[in-house]
Parts: C-alpha cells; structure tokens; sequence
C-alpha cells in the first residue's frame, strides 16, 4: 500500500486516495471476523473450565473404583469365613443323617429278632395243626418270610427323562420317561391277577394294607422311600406266572411303557427267591380261642348240668 504524503499546516486534510475503497481497506486492516474472535474466546474460557471437570470426573471415577474394590474384598472376605461353617454344618447334617440310618437298621434288626423269637415260642404253644394253620395265615398276610420259584422284573427309568416329548402320562409334575407310583401299583395289581403268592417292590414286602404312593418325584411303598431301579419280585410258577401277566391289561401297559416312553424292563425267572417279611404289620385286635371240651365231659343242650361220661 502506498504511504500518504505529509500534510502542509493549516491546509485542509485532503481525501485518501483510497477513500473510495473504504470495503477492501476494512477487509485488509481486519483480516479475522470477529466472529472467528469470539469463538475463539469461547473455546479459550471452555479449555480452562473443562480442566477442573475432567479432574472431578477422575476424581469419582476413582472413587467408585476403589468402593467396588472393598465391595468385592468384603464379599470375599464373608464368603471365605462362611464357607468353613456351611461345610462344617453339612458335614454334621450328613453325620446325624448317617446315624439315624444306623438306629433304624439297628431297631430293625431287633424287631426281626423278636418276631422270630415270637414265631419259636408260637409254634411251641401251638399244636402241630394250629401251628400249620398259623404259618398258612402269616405267610398270606405276609407277616413271614418266604422261599421259593419264581419271576423278577426290573422296571427303571428312560435313559434320557429330560428329552421325552409330552404325552397322555404327563401331568406336569413330572417327564413321562419317569417311572411313576402309579405304574408300580399296575405292575404289582397286575401280578397278584396272574396268580403271584407273594410279592415285593425293593425288598419291601407287599400285603393287603400296603400303598404305593408319590411324594414328588420319589415313589413310596408304606411310607418308604425307594429309588429306581424298582425290583419287583413275586414268587409263583414262574412260566406260567410270566405267561398269565403278560395276557393282563398290566403286563399290556408295561409294554406300552418301554415301546413308547422308552422305560426300561427287563424279566427273568427265578429258581430260589426269598421275600423277608413285611415289617409294618401290627397286631390290630386279638382274642382267645374258645377252650375245647374235655373229651370225659358232656353238655346237653337241654339240661345246663354237665353230666360226666362213664
């Protein structure tokens, strides 16, 4: 740009040459909009209050590191001090457990002796008729043990419960690939209608006040829990025993049971088979049997008076 030459003292100003562009003098003179300046500014004042909130937010973010750390070194810390006392508490849960299994084995254990002891000294009271009539009514109750031929049937859950479809058998309590008490109590009806003379479900003996029931998944005979497999034995011909089961509506529905359901079954016969005894029979009510008469005494019907023979 060119300069302005000097101006003489006391003459007017004279006009810039480049009065007339004003526009590009402005624009020359201030090269940045002022705008631009301002944001500028902004931007600058921004820079300096951004620091302190990012400190803060460091601040807090550390802060919250180091609570979730004593959060998770407490959780620890309680987890290692009670693991002591949950396995200790099931260690002397098992052991109470392991012990009432030994009192109920050992109290069982007296009981069969005693009834074998009541038998002896039965059969000593008795003569050898009644003593005969009183082995045929125990073994028909049940309240002895017994030996003799007969069939086996082992009747056990599908290998894969969980990935049976739905089906007429399922209630929703429990897969249909499951053996369920009421299919027991088919299999152990369906028996005593081939002919079986006595018959038991794990080794617990059925007699005519047994029940076979369900207590969620787990089946109960008289009030025992059992576990699969189920060995249901019964004593009988075993031929002709498989043979009239197998034409019952029972021995129809455990087929359907294995064919469809996939339950497993499998069937033998047995030469020498020993049921124990029921051990949940009790004596209801008893009486006396009436005293014989004396073979040198006679009663008339008409006369009260016992009149002796000569």
């Amino acid at each position: 740009m060119c300069a302005m030459p000097e101006q003489e003292p006391g003459v007017a100003p004279r006009a810039r040459p480049d009065a007339s562009m004003s526009l590009l003098t402005t624009v020359m003179d201030n090269t940045l909009d002022e705008g631009y300046a301002q944001a500028a500014a902004r931007r600058r004042e921004a820079g300096r209050s951004e620091l302190p909130r990012t400190a803060r937010a460091k601040l807090w973010l550390a802060g919250g590191l180091v609570l979730a750390g004593l959060v998770v070194t407490l959780g620890a810390a309680q987890a290692r001090e009670a693991a002591p006392t949950v396995a200790r508490e099931r260690e002397e849960l098992l052991e109470r457990v392991h012990d009432g299994t030994r009192q109920l084995d050992d109290l069982q254990a007296r009981v069969d002796a005693l009834r074998s002891d009541v038998d002896a000294r039965q059969r000593v009271a008795l003569s050898d008729e009644d003593a005969e009539r009183a082995e045929l009514v125990a073994l028909l109750a049940g309240a002895s043990a017994v030996e003799g031929p007969g069939v086996k049937l082992v009747v056990d859950d599908a290998e894969d419960v969980a990935g049976t479809a739905g089906g007429p058998r399922d209630d929703g309590f429990a897969q249909t690939g499951r053996v369920r008490d009421r299919d027991l109590q088919r299999v152990v009806n369906g028996l005593w209608q081939a002919g079986a003379e006595a018959v038991t479900v794990n080794d617990q003996r059925l007699t005519a006040l047994s029940a076979i029931r369900a207590a969620g998944d787990a089946v109960l005979v008289d009030n025992r829990p059992l576990v699969p497999p189920y060995t249901v034995l019964a004593l009988g011909d075993p031929d002709g025993l498989l043979e009239a089961f197998d034409a019952t509506l029972a021995g129809h529905y455990l087929t359907t049971l294995r064919d469809d359901y996939g339950i497993r079954v499998e069937r033998s016969t047995e030469n020498g088979l020993r049921l124990p005894a029921a051990p949940s029979l009790t004596t209801r009510s008893a009486r006396p049997l009436p005293p014989e008469p004396d073979a040198g005494t006679l009663s008339h019907p008409e006369d009260p008076e016992e009149v002796t023979a000569p």
